[in-house]
């Protein structure tokens, strides 16, 4: 029972072809599926860090195995260049939303899988909330609400690493209030360098988000973590 339980923690390497106990190195993730590097494992909180330090991330649907990320190039938005939107701008100055960190993570989290599901099929499967809350709960995981009314109007969710916050999700009930929870993340968080936003989306290159090669973001990484 030991031995397949071991088993079952190792990971396969598509772009090797072999098994092993860590990842292998994110340059050789597969060209398609862009940045696939490596299937199975676990989302323990140690094998967790690991990957996001070495500029990985675990997406997934239910029913599949755990699949790990490295895209190339990557999105990803520096603090400095954020773009508000001038209805942004308004929603701001107006204070229509009242900004908290690390308030209510399991409601973010459970809210941005909600939304997704009804778009298209979620990745934050029951399995990623598990991992995620532990993570929150021992210091790595963070979250930012939006508050309109006492209700949660919108937030996001992701993790925290030396100068890097890697964003994870983002949900709104109400207009531009995922957007606020970020540009007050971005204004109030100390020391912040580097929002790692994984995949690129029209949405996310309006609020300023670019793409740099893999080999860049990593070395980023190496600095700033």
């Amino acid at each position: 029972m030991k031995e397949a339980a071991q088993r079952d923690r190792r990971l396969y390497w598509p772009g090797l072809q072999r098994f092993g106990a860590g990842f292998p190195p994110a340059a050789s993730a597969l060209r398609e599926p862009d940045g696939l590097l490596a299937v199975g494992g676990d989302l323990e909180s140690g094998r967790l860090l690991k990957a996001y330090r070495s500029g990985i991330f675990p997406w997934y649907e239910e029913g599949q195995p755990i699949l790990w990320w490295s895209p190339d190039p990557r999105c990803v938005l520096f603090p400095e260049r954020f773009t508000r939107s001038g209805s942004l701008k308004k929603t701001l100055k107006k204070e229509k939303f009242t900004i908290t960190f690390d308030q209510a993570f399991d409601a973010v989290i459970r809210s941005c899988a909600r939304t997704h599901a009804r778009r298209h099929h979620t990745w934050i499967t029951p399995e990623m909330i598990l991992a995620y809350n532990r993570l929150h709960r021992q210091g790595h995981a963070h979250s930012v609400e939006a508050w309109q009314d006492g209700k949660l109007a919108g937030g996001l969710y992701g993790l925290r690493m030396g100068g890097v916050f890697f964003g994870e999700s983002m949900f709104s009930h109400v207009s531009d209030a995922s957007k606020a929870a970020l540009a007050t993340l971005v204004a109030q968080t100390m020391d912040l360098r580097l929002i790692d936003c994984q995949v690129d989306s029209p949405h996310l290159r309006r609020l300023g988000a670019e793409c740099i090669a893999r080999q860049k973001f990593i070395r980023l990484l190496k600095k700033w973590i």
